[in-house]
């Protein structure tokens, strides 16, 4: 007769010496506990100094739970914590953990069921890993196209080159339109003179205005007439052969 109280105190020996900084009792009857997992490959691995993309490392918690005819029957499992795991994830782990236990009924297995568990939480980050590598290099590809671009502009073909010009000229329709538009309105907007003056009164006094105020303020400079007597001017009345009738008479001489 199997003494299933035996084996499950032996192992749960085995586990807190094989886990010794991750396995935590909860309970002894039934008897519980927690085993945390955390994958291999991590922010810690050679990746980092190779100039990879860093990925931090996934963790779970597992929480097993014995029954009565443990082993003989599966143990109670379930993810207690998670760190970095997606929904997906956590779901492929279940499955794992169902999978394992039904092909190793009859024996102890715990220790299989956290070492498969270990294994998928280092594929989760390979995965990771391989994923967010392609993403780099996938935005790599898109600089170099962008810069590839700017350089070397659109190649020109007639239908780019016919869908440009359609663009530009309605633009350019566009913008005459606005400044005949605007010159319109100008145009109704400028008075003529005689609006001007209908339109301000004050324009019709504003030069006499001008004149009476300047009238008192003109100043003649008489220095400017000092030297007229000086000047030797021929009066054409005291020439004898002037003749004001007659317009040949001063190239008479």
């Amino acid at each position: 007769m199997t003494d299933y109280g035996e084996e499950q105190r032996n192992e749960l020996e085995a586990l807190e010496s094989i886990y010794p900084d991750s396995f935590t009792v909860l309970s002894e009857n039934p008897p519980s506990f927690t085993i945390t997992v955390t994958s291999e490959a991590g922010e810690n691995d050679e990746n980092m100094q190779s100039g990879k993309i860093p990925v931090s490392a996934v963790q779970t918690t597992l929480k097993f739970t014995y029954g009565e005819k443990y082993p003989d029957e599966a143990p109670l499992y379930e993810i207690f914590s998670q760190e970095n795991l997606e929904d997906n994830d956590v779901s492929d782990i279940l499955k794992l953990l169902a999978l394992q236990a039904e092909e190793n009924l009859g024996m102890v297995m715990i220790f299989t069921l956290v070492t498969a568990v270990q294994e998928k939480l280092n594929e989760i980050v390979d995965q990771i890993k391989t994923r967010r590598e392609e993403e780099k290099k996938q935005k790599e590809k898109e600089a170099e196209e962008a810069e590839k671009q700017l350089f070397h502009g659109t190649p020109v073909t007639i239908e780019n080159f016919l869908n440009w010009k359609a663009k530009f000229d309605a633009e350019l329709l566009e913008i005459k339109k606005k400044r005949m538009k605007e010159e319109e309105q100008a145009g109704k907007n400028k008075l003529s003179g005689k609006q001007l003056f209908e339109t301000d009164h004050n324009l019709d006094t504003s030069d006499i205005q001008f004149l009476e105020d300047a009238g008192n303020n003109v100043e003649v400079d008489e220095s400017l007439f000092q030297e007229m007597d000086d000047l030797e001017l021929e009066d054409d009345e005291d020439d004898p052969d002037y003749n004001p009738a007659d317009p040949e008479s001063d190239s008479a001489d």
